[in-house]
C-alpha cells in the first residue's frame, strides 16, 4: 500500500521509494466515472497539464491525479545540483507510486493511466497496472536519435554531443531552461536520457544491468496508442514500437494530424496545450 496524504485544496503528497512527490487531484462536480493518473513527459511540470486535467473533470466526469517527479517542479526538495534523481527513479519508482496511489485516492471506480512521452514506456514495470482498465499513451515511443527527421536530428545530436555533456556535470544539473528545454533537470535524469536516446531500444538497453525485467502481463487494459504526425521528437514509427512492450493489451492506434483539427501544427507537446483543446476528445473518447 502506497502512503499518501491529502493536504487540502486538491493537493496531495505521494510517498514513492526514497522521495515524496507533490500531486494534485482534480474532481468532477458530479459522480466520478473513472480515476486517471497522468504520467508527465520528461521536463514537463504537472502544471503544464492543468487545463487538460480540468477538462477531463468538467467535461468527462473523471478524477485526475497529476504529479511532479522527484526533485522536479513542485516535488523539488533542495538545490538541484544536490539531486541524485535519475530517469530510472522517475519511470520505475515515481510512476509506480502514482499508479498505486490512484485506487486509494478514488476507490471503487475504474482506473485509467494516461502517459505522455516517457510516461507511456514504463508501464510494464508497475505492479499496480494489473488493476488498470484503460491506458492512453501520447507521443510515447522507443526513440533513437536516428528516428528524427533530418533537421531535428541535427538539433538532437547537438543536444547529446555538444557542450552539455561536459557543462552539466560541472554545474551539477542540466541547464535546460537556458537551452530551450523549458526547465532544468537533475544531472542523473539527463545522463540516463542521453544514454538511452543514443542506444537502440531506449531504456530497454539497461535491462539486466540497472533495470529489472518488465512484466508484460501487468498491462492487459484497453490501450490507445497515439502518435502525432508532425512530432519530430517521437515520430509515429517510434511510437508504434512501444506496442511491442504490451503484447497482452488490446491496442488501438491513432495519428493526430493537424489538418484534421484545422490546426497549423501540433508537435510533441501540443496535444496537451489549451490552445489545442480541440484534440482532447480524440485522446479519451
Amino acid at each position: 500500500m502506497v502512503a499518501l496524504q491529502r493536504i487540502g485544496a486538491g493537493e496531495v503528497a505521494l510517498q514513492a521509494q526514497g522521495a515524496t512527490l507533490a500531486g494534485r487531484l482534480v474532481l468532477p462536480r458530479g459522480k466520478v466515472r473513472a480515476a486517471v493518473v497522468l504520467h508527465p513527459a520528461a521536463g514537463a511540470p504537472a502544471g503544464f497539464y492543468r487545463a487538460f486535467a480540468a477538462w477531463l473533470a468538467e467535461e468527462r466526469d473523471l478524477a485526475v491525479l497529476t504529479y511532479d517527479y522527484r526533485d522536479f517542479g513542485a516535488s523539488a526538495s533542495g538545490p538541484l545540483r544536490q539531486s541524485r534523481a535519475t530517469m530510472i527513479d522517475w519511470g520505475l519508482r515515481d510512476q509506480a507510486a502514482a499508479v498505486a496511489a490512484l485506487g486509494g485516492l478514488v476507490p471503487g471506480v475504474p482506473r485509467w493511466v494516461i502517459g505522455h512521452s516517457m510516461g507511456g514506456v514504463w508501464l510494464g514495470f508497475h505492479p499496480a497496472m494489473v488493476g488498470v482498465d484503460r491506458v492512453v499513451t501520447v507521443g510515447s515511443g522507443l526513440t533513437h536519435v536516428s528516428d528524427h527527421p533530418f533537421g531535428y536530428r541535427m538539433k538532437a545530436r547537438a543536444f547529446w554531443h555538444g557542450p552539455l555533456p561536459w557543462i552539466s556535470p560541472a554545474l551539477g544539473y542540466l541547464p535546460g531552461a537556458r537551452v530551450g528545454l523549458g526547465a532544468d533537470l537533475p544531472l542523473g535524469v539527463y545522463q540516463d536520457w542521453r544514454r538511452w536516446c543514443l542506444s537502440p531500444g531506449l531504456h530497454l538497453s539497461d535491462i539486466g544491468r540497472r533495470l529489472p525485467m518488465p512484466d508484460p502481463a501487468l498491462v492487459t487494459a484497453e490501450m490507445r496508442v497515439v502518435a502525432i504526425a508532425d512530432d519530430p521528437m517521437v515520430p509515429p514509427s517510434a511510437v508504434w514500437r512501444v506496442m511491442g512492450l504490451y503484447p497482452q493489451a488490446t491496442k488501438r492506434q491513432l495519428v493526430l494530424r493537424p489538418e484534421a483539427f484545422n490546426l497549423d501544427r501540433i508537435g510533441h507537446m501540443g496535444p496537451f496545450h489549451a490552445r489545442n483543446a480541440v484534440v482532447w476528445p480524440a485522446l479519451v473518447d
